[in-house]
């Protein structure tokens, strides 16, 4: 009752600030900016939607579908690509006009707008794969993981798994993903004219665009010749270390770079620039903590854990087992992530109430509106955005509509997840997704997926053993994909408040572009399903969100008789740990707190090993180096090799797919044996 409330109050807020709006478009009038100065200066709407933005959208959000794929299916770590989306949406129409002219036809102009439109459509593209399950809790659903859980136990009975299929997980995906499109769209003003929410990443992205169509064709060029070479370089290396893969544990990706015994523990460079280029966008303390945690997970509690072998855990069995070594690797980073995201989750949500409770009390919104200094830009950004509204009709008729069918379908594709369950859901999910869309907008941080974890253990419970399992993980994909979506739509919005584009332009973009990632990413996935040993332990592609995913749903369904012997005191340390961390990040002074190690980093080598943190604190060195060295460059030319790095080692391995799906096999074998 009290949500609904909150949201009654702010909607009542957005229909009295119409008075503001009108005495907004006077004062732009008054300072000679009105809306036919604006209007002659940008295009229309319609016109920001162009066939060549909507094809390199296409090609944008697929090349880094299968990136993302990939990453999510090796580390599960998911790095922000916005910047880099927009740049390569700059530098791809940058190439096409060049062409049309050499050729001797006319091209039109290519605006700020339509970079916007191509970057948002492509990101709503490819967060499907980035959030849609697929290496976490979809995943978790097949039959490899359910065997990896342990077979036949009480919160995992017998035939609790569902094989991936495209028909079934592409409707899964329409029903949930589009729905978090028209949760918000009512409060977009509120949001980001009345509160000015910064949404840092949508902020950064605007700004970058703006730079990219004001800094002149100079620099463009030696960015377009940086991505082009770096990418060529990326793919290339991608190739020639194909030869040498062979079968097994072979190539470069197994070189013993400190020496066999440290590889055995995982500490080793792999060669693979796509996660260095990672390690380049890639905050530094992000890199770091991987790097602390791998040290923790590999270098001590591995070693420790096996020397009580036969005592924690029973020595006859496989040490992939839950009931052994791996029931420690798992279950620990899970604890670390319940840890920081229960933190996080109290964080936001007291940031966002106070922040709310203050803004009504000394009613910020009207000072703000009255303030005669405001710049100019500020004033027409927000024409723009408020004169090219959005019907209010679509909000309601489209989220009730989608609401329906979804209590329809998930039902008939889960049987144990209730219709009743997901009405359920979504009528509670427009308030946590402005609460988390207000969260995001002040931090910066997507607290989605703690939603989701909230609701896999809620909806685990409540069903019950035989079902608990597969309805937990789908319901967490509901609640998530609907507050997560929305997020990124107000984030995109904020994008283009700052670009001068049109709320319509950002909306029918994120439309086109979750189509498109609804039918893309699916395909995406099956290729590596296919082609290579998807959720192995103890290969390439580990998955390792899948494993934790499933783990949590049987906690929610068995409780704490899942975990092996002292697991459960080394839970609590590391959940407390991760509590800790927080406290003393926030309570420190900034040249301190900054250099705090991030829990949910330091879970991730638990169980991909030490490899992928060497290959991306190399990035952050390429990047610190570079600052050294030339900080202006570094600052204009990094996104661009980064880039660079990531989409041509990451778009090789299309080919290598359809070589493995066409059983041919790397000639060589290059392995390293004890001399």
């Amino acid at each position: 009752m009290m949500q609904i409330s909150a949201l009654e109050v702010i909607m009542d807020a957005e229909a009295k600030s119409v008075d503001h709006q009108n005495k907004e478009e006077i004062e732009i009038q008054k300072e000679g900016g009105g809306a036919d100065e604006i209007q002659k200066r940008l295009q229309p709407w319609k016109k920001q939607i162009t066939v060549r933005g909507i094809i390199t959208s296409i090609f944008i959000g697929s090349i880094y579908t299968i990136i993302l794929m990939k990453l999510n299916l090796t580390t599960g770590i998911n790095p922000n690509l916005n910047v880099s989306a927009a740049l390569l949406a700059f530098v791809t129409v940058r190439m096409w006009t060049k062409m049309v002219q050499k050729i001797g036809l006319v091209s039109v102009p290519f605006t700020q707008q339509e970079n916007t439109m191509i970057q948002t459509c492509a990101v709503a593209c490819y967060s499907i794969a980035m959030g849609g399950g697929f290496g976490s809790y979809l995943l978790a659903l097949d039959k490899k993981t359910y065997e990896q859980t342990g077979v036949g136990t009480e919160g995992n009975p017998p035939g609790s798994y569902k094989e991936p299929g495209i028909g079934w997980m592409t409707s899964y995906l329409f029903v949930v993903c589009f729905i978090g499109l028209f949760v918000l769209i009512p409060l977009r003003k509120i949001l980001i004219v009345d509160y000015k929410l910064t949404f840092p990443t949508g902020t950064a992205t605007a700004v970058l665009i703006n730079g990219f169509h004001n800094m002149g064709d100079k620099m463009a060029e030696k960015q377009i010749r940086s991505f082009t070479k770096l990418f060529s370089l990326s793919f290339l290396w991608g190739f020639f270390q194909w030869f040498y893969s062979g079968q097994g544990d072979c190539g470069f990706s197994q070189f013993p770079t400190f020496g066999l015994k440290a590889q055995r523990q995982t500490f080793y460079f792999d060669f693979s620039l796509t996660y260095v280029g990672t390690g380049m966008i890639c905050p530094h303390i992000v890199n770091l903590s991987m790097l602390l945690g791998s040290v923790i997970s590999w270098g001590i509690m591995s070693p420790l854990i096996r020397n009580h072998k036969g005592d924690w855990y029973p020595a006859n069995i496989s040490e992939g087992s839950m009931k052994s070594l791996s029931g420690y690797t798992v279950f620990i980073p899970i604890a670390l992530l319940l840890g920081d995201g229960l933190y996080g989750f109290i964080k936001i949500t007291f940031i966002t109430l106070s922040s709310i409770y203050v803004r009504f009390k000394e009613k910020k919104i009207s000072s703000e509106r009255s303030n005669k200094n405001r710049a100019i830009d500020d004033l027409k950004q927000d024409e723009v955005f408020i004169r090219e509204s959005i019907p209010m009709w679509i909000a309601p008729c489209g989220y009730i509509t989608l609401a329906m069918i979804s209590a329809i379908v998930i039902p008939l594709i889960f049987p144990g997840l209730k219709w009743y369950y997901v009405v359920v859901a979504y009528i509670l999910a427009p308030a946590l997704a402005f609460c988390n869309a207000y969260g995001a907008g002040l931090t910066d941080i997507n607290m989605a997926f703690n939603y989701g974890k909230v609701g896999l253990f809620v909806i685990a419970a409540l069903v019950g053993k035989e079902h608990g399992v597969v309805a937990g993980l789908a319901g967490a994909g509901l609640i998530k994909s609907v507050i997560s979506v929305s997020c990124f739509l107000m984030q995109d919005f904020k994008t283009g408040h700052l670009t001068f584009s049109s709320p319509r332009t950002m909306f029918l973009s994120q439309v086109i572009g979750t189509a498109i990632g609804c039918v893309i990413a699916p395909v995406s996935f099956f290729l590596f399903y296919k082609a290579f040993d998807i959720g192995n332990p103890n290969g390439e592609y580990k998955a390792p969100f899948a494993i934790i995913y499933r783990n949590m749903a049987v906690l929610g369904v068995e409780g704490f008789s899942a975990l092996p012997r002292h697991c459960l005191q080394l839970c609590y340390g590391f959940f407390a740990f991760g509590i800790g961390i927080n406290v003393v990040k926030d309570l420190s002074p900034e040249r301190i707190g900054k250099w705090m190690p991030l829990p949910m980093a330091m879970a991730v080598p638990f169980l991909i090993g030490a490899n992928v943190a060497i290959d991306m604190c190399i990035g952050s060195l390429v990047v610190f180096a570079w600052h050294r060295l030339n900080c202006k460059k570094a600052e204009l030319m990094i996104p661009a090799v980064a880039s660079g790095l990531i989409c041509g080692e990451g778009l090789w391995t299309l080919p290598a797919s359809i070589l493995a799906l066409a059983k041919v096999n790397p000639p060589i074998c290059m392995t390293f044996l004890v001399s």
